[in-house]
């Protein structure tokens, strides 16, 4: 499984590296509740995020999406503690980042806030 997710995860690095999302004609698939809407979803910009990740541009990556960005790390750390490994110091920060109730605060306030149209809200959408 690991082995796995580390290939999967080189090929993603090397096709970012690769190829520019921010170019016509690039391999990635547009936002198609975007294309439909008009509206940016809580995903919009999270290829370019990762794009400018593998650049080592932290400022772009956050700009393009920032709530992804700074949940990067969590990710890991929290499938980890869900596959068993639970050391004691991190017990309360993951008490509170595997409440549910957190992500479905969360994840709706910054889908909402991101298309809000005045500042600082418009801050959020990719740029």
């Amino acid at each position: 499984m690991l082995a796995s997710a580390t290939v999967v995860a080189g090929a993603g690095v090397w096709a970012l590296r690769t190829w520019d999302p921010n170019v016509a004609g690039n391999p990635f698939p547009p936002c198609m509740f975007r294309a439909f809407t008009g509206c940016w979803c809580i995903g919009c910009g999270l290829t370019r995020a990762l794009h400018a990740l593998v650049h080592g541009d932290l400022a772009r990556a956050l700009s393009m999406n920032a709530l992804a960005v700074l949940m990067m790390p969590l990710v890991p750390l929290m499938v980890a503690w869900s596959g068993g490994w639970r050391p004691r110091t991190l017990a309360p920060l993951m008490r509170w980042l595997m409440e549910p109730k957190l992500w479905l605060w969360l994840l709706p306030a910054y889908w909402i806030a991101r298309n809000l149209p005045w500042y600082p809200f418009t801050l959020l959408a990719p740029g």
